[in-house]
């Protein structure tokens, strides 16, 4: 199986980005959820760090995706005998899924730069603040980015129980062919 999509096949480069995005995301939520329950300090910070980095790596990664669906388009969704509404469906949790993939890490670092906190990537690059300190903002986009972040993972829950209904109840390749090629 070759490095571009086919009409009927995902390549290998869409299936890599997609099983690293599927890993980085389960991390992220593993990693926000626990540090969203602690107490910020000097010993822990750094998983402050880890997360903003992780995340603003997913944003580049969906950017990546995005642009290789652009010289690599994904195959047709194998619909035959499956409902309008639900190709529907598919298609608009697709398109969300990758709106919240950019959007989240966005509000993020909206609302670490409000903080007045820098957001250094893997304690290397310091991103200028893309807003000024502000406690309103500050408030406003932790808050949305948890919304958001909630809202993502009802729609991992989703998309990866359409990909087991796929497979286990139609019997088709959906699944498959974003496993095997």
């Amino acid at each position: 199986m070759g490095a571009r999509n086919t009409a009927r096949d995902f390549g290998w480069v869409t299936r890599l980005i997609h099983w690293l995005t599927a890993l980085g995301v389960i991390l992220m939520l593993a990693l926000g959820t626990y540090i969203a329950s602690i107490r910020p300090s000097l010993g822990n910070l750094w998983l402050f760090g880890l997360h903003k980095s992780l995340g603003l790596s997913l944003f580049a990664l969906t950017l990546a995706r995005l642009s290789w669906h652009l010289l690599s388009p994904p195959p047709a969704p194998l619909s035959e005998g499956v409902p309008r509404w639900q190709v529907t469906v598919a298609r608009a949790v697709h398109w969300m899924l990758y709106a919240l993939l950019l959007a989240i890490p966005l509000s993020g670092w909206i609302a670490s730069a409000a903080t007045g906190i820098d957001v250094v990537l893997f304690g290397r690059l310091t991103l200028p603040p893309i807003v000024p300190p502000s406690e309103t903002l500050d408030r406003l986009f932790f808050r949305v980015h948890g919304v958001l972040t909630s809202l993502l993972a009802v729609l991992i829950l989703l998309h990866a129980g359409a990909a087991v209904h796929h497979h286990l109840l139609r019997r088709d390749r959906t699944l498959r062919r974003m496993i095997e090629g």
